[in-house]
């Protein structure tokens, strides 16, 4: 395989902050020399471990572009013992445009790894942070939310993963990280993640869901940056103490019965709240046809007992959309 097309105007080796980019070469109608430009910040102080903190790998998840960007216009060297890298926007045309996937090839990043280095621009992108970026790393920390078409309860996560040692690493960064719901999830398609890639290569990981329906809040950006500085802690980079919730619920999800998704199309009725309990069977969901009146609507029903953890956030709906996620309520964590 060819070496990545892209290139760093930063020094991974060098003491200090610096802030530069990535440079992928591209050439289209309106650039023919042209490149895509990644923002990335790296902070380093002598020896120490590696933590990679990413997010914009959706274009329209506000809450960690924002918290990144703050973190590193703030981070100082004297803070940090190792090296914080920081890419505020993975996929940066479509953090550009305000969209979950690129404008340039409609790629979504987080559907293209581990990546190629022969292919669109978001294939090139996600090989660079498979054979690049991840090995330099010893911690990751991905920061999502849901977007313009999801509202999620802020949650942190891990995965299940055949390395018991590493998941007891991971689901203690999803702890730490001190959003109030922290949960071990289950992914409807892991394959192709950034997360896989990462786990794979024996990386701690923690994502997280942060808020969605397309813009930020005072408490979703609060909840963000606190869980950036717990996460350096977390990883030993810098030092202070965590800053947990008093309580926090820790929740499961063990397979795909958690995604209610719509058989239909139609107008969406929610009669869940999110963060509300559901019990099996209780309707969560109609779905109004439009072609007619005077039709009786489609009713959902919770496939188990359990917490309403993300739900959909535009009204219209059509077939295959994920209406809610239920999660099992495990126990609460006491600080």
């Amino acid at each position: 395989m060819r070496p990545s097309p892209i290139s760093a105007t930063v020094d991974f080796d060098a003491d200090g902050v610096q802030h530069g980019f990535l440079k992928l070469p591209v050439s289209h109608d309106e650039s023919a020399w042209g490149a895509v430009m990644i923002p990335i910040t790296v902070v380093k102080n002598g020896e120490g471990p590696t933590a990679l903190l990413t997010g914009g790998n959706h274009g329209d998840e506000y809450e960690g572009i924002t918290a990144l960007l703050k973190l590193a216009r703030r981070l100082t060297v004297d803070e940090v013992q190792g090296r914080v890298i920081i890419v505020p926007m993975m996929n940066q045309p479509a953090a550009q445009a305000g969209r979950r996937t690129s404008p340039m090839d409609r790629g979504n990043l987080n559907r293209s790894f581990p990546g190629d280095p022969d292919g669109g621009p978001t294939k090139q992108i996600a090989d660079y942070f498979t054979r690049v970026l991840v090995p330099m790393c010893d911690y990751a920390l991905d920061l999502h939310s849901g977007g313009r078409t999801l509202d999620i309860l802020p949650f942190a996560a891990a995965h299940r993963l055949d390395d018991l040692a590493l998941e007891r690493q991971s689901l203690k960064g999803a702890i730490d990280f001190g959003a109030s719901t922290a949960i071990m999830m289950y992914e409807l398609d892991a394959a192709a993640l950034y997360d896989t890639v990462v786990e794979n290569q024996g990386k701690v990981l923690v994502t997280t869901e942060l808020g969605g329906g397309g813009t930020s809040t005072p408490a979703s950006i609060e909840i963000s940056e606190r869980g950036v500085r717990n996460f350096l802690i977390f990883a030993g980079i810098t030092q202070g103490d965590i800053q947990r919730p008093a309580r926090q619920q820790y929740v499961e999800m063990p397979d795909a019965s958690c995604y209610v998704q719509s058989e239909h199309s139609g107008l969406l009725e929610m009669t869940c709240a999110l963060g509300g309990v559901v019990r099996e069977g209780e309707v969560v969901a109609r779905i109004w046809g439009i072609t007619r009146t005077g039709a009786e609507p489609v009713e959902y029903r919770a496939s188990r007992d359990g917490l309403i953890l993300a739900r959909r956030f535009p009204a219209r709906v059509e077939m295959g959309d994920t209406l809610v996620v239920i999660g099992e309520m495990v126990t609460s964590l006491e600080r």
